[in-house]
């Protein structure tokens, strides 16, 4: 009984094989791309209000700058989906959508003109390049786990200008509107 029972614990914990792992873990990645081409399509609807809502043209700019990338986001996941052998489609990200909320949030819940609105509104947006930051580090890793080089390098381009906007995001607080919103009267 004992043998019978080891025998059975074995077969449980026995990998599956190399095949069968890697056509698993295809399969979860291009679930994962579909997830994060929703989020880019969705946050290009929400780029243009978050710009229209910033008192600060430096702050609307960087907006408007990434608006621009997102949408060529957009475009180097169709390519990667083609590059994968795969329909460009996505599938709701629902960590995406509840930052955009947040961000319209912010807006309904400060004043237009204000810096404190765009302290939130930075906030936000940082929130976002974050999620898409640890987003396209874990496919550029899977990437290459799956020997997909070409794939690994469409996506760094993208990982890359997303760490970018953080810190763009981060000097425009730092240098000025954190600084402007300490100095506003509390309504």
């Amino acid at each position: 009984m004992a043998k019978t029972t080891a025998r059975k614990a074995a077969k449980v914990a026995a990998p599956q094989s190399k095949e069968e792992t890697g056509s698993e873990l295809r399969k979860f990645f291009i679930d994962e791309i579909k997830d994060i081409y929703w989020a880019e399509k969705h946050l290009t609807k929400a780029l243009g209000q978050m710009q229209k809502a910033a008192t600060s043209p430096e702050l609307g700019e960087a907006f408007g700058t990434h608006l621009n990338q997102t949408q060529e986001h957009v475009s180097r996941l169709e390519k990667v989906f083609e590059m994968l052998g795969e329909e460009a489609r996505g599938k709701k990200c629902d960590a995406m959508a509840g930052l955009v909320d947040e961000a319209k949030s912010i807006i309904d819940d400060t004043e237009d003109g204000t810096a404190t609105r765009d302290v939130g509104l930075i906030l936000a947006a940082q929130k976002v390049e974050h999620y898409e930051i640890a987003t396209y580090g874990g496919l550029c890793s899977l990437a290459k786990t799956l020997g997909m080089d070409e794939v690994k390098e469409v996506l760094g381009e993208t990982l890359n200008e997303e760490k970018e906007t953080d810190e763009l995001l981060s000097d425009i607080a730092e240098n000025n509107i954190n600084l402007e919103a300490t100095e506003e009267p509390v309504s």
